[in-house]
């Protein structure tokens, strides 16, 4: 008689490219490199970076590709085309893998049970990290294999887009942006520019009722029923943020309607 087979053992655990997008993001690159360098590639691709952030990635071991910027969302589908592996881990420059949460992807990636993972996003704003509202959980969607799911094509806002299910991991995303309220509120006001025209150009059509009535619904969302009032001062004004962003994107769509954007 042959030889008793040995019974198959575990599946080796699928390679995962870590993918970032950078623009000028030296000053914070190392501490996000050194959170994803338990992935098999580290892939950075940079648009026009003039404070060395490219040079710095390739000195901190990561593969880079200079590119152009082609908005938020074709941009990421553009680094993960070039990922060398199927699974990736798309993460920012502002952001952190807590230990937690590396021990989590790498548990889930031992035996996959869905094609694309979400994990909760801890923001830091105003020298806090936020723990209620709109600042977390602030579930992200940022671990998938890319033959099933990947970012949408949206300018901003992008999202990934799963067909299948999709499964939620334990641990934190820390966000620990340095920029400043300035810098944040001119960043949002970028946003709503392009918000407002995603919306028109998709057919959208600009409400009196909704322009007063977000930004209502956002209030009592966020800071009361999601408690953003027990994250003290910074909790209220990334609220009143959020709901200012709401009534702006409506204005721009009214006032890109009467003058062109």
């Amino acid at each position: 008689m042959p030889p008793a087979r040995p019974p198959p053992g575990p599946r080796p655990r699928p390679p995962v490219s870590a993918v970032l997008i950078t623009r000028d993001a030296a000053a914070q690159l190392a501490d996000c490199l050194a959170s994803v360098a338990f992935c098999a590639e580290v892939l950075v691709v940079d648009s026009d970076s003039a404070d060395g952030t490219p040079e710095l990635a390739e000195r901190l071991g990561a593969r880079v590709i200079r590119s152009h910027w082609r908005g938020f969302g074709p941009q990421k589908r553009f680094a993960v085309s070039q990922a060398t592996h199927d699974w990736v881990l798309c993460v920012d420059a502002d952001e952190r893998v807590t230990p937690e949460l590396r021990v989590a992807i790498e548990g889930a990636l031992a035996a996959p049970a869905a094609s694309a993972y979400r994990f909760a996003r801890c923001n830091r704003f105003m020298g806090r990290y936020l723990r209620h509202g709109e600042g977390y959980p602030d579930w992200s969607l940022r671990l998938f294999d890319r033959r099933q799911a990947g970012w949408s094509d949206d300018e901003v806002h992008e999202k990934v887009v799963a067909p299948g299910p999709v499964a939620t991991l334990p641990g934190d995303l820390l966000h620990d942006t340095a920029e400043s309220l300035e810098a944040y509120l001119d960043k949002q006001n970028r946003y709503t520019t392009l918000a407002a025209r995603m919306a028109l150009d998709r057919g959208e059509q600009p409400s009196v009722v909704r322009m007063l009535a977000s930004p209502l619904v956002r209030f009592v969302k966020f800071y009361l029923l999601r408690k953003a009032f027990l994250d003290g001062v910074p909790g209220l004004v990334h609220t009143l943020i959020g709901c200012a962003n709401s009534f702006t994107k409506y204005a721009k769509m009214h006032a890109f309607r009467r003058t062109g954007p």
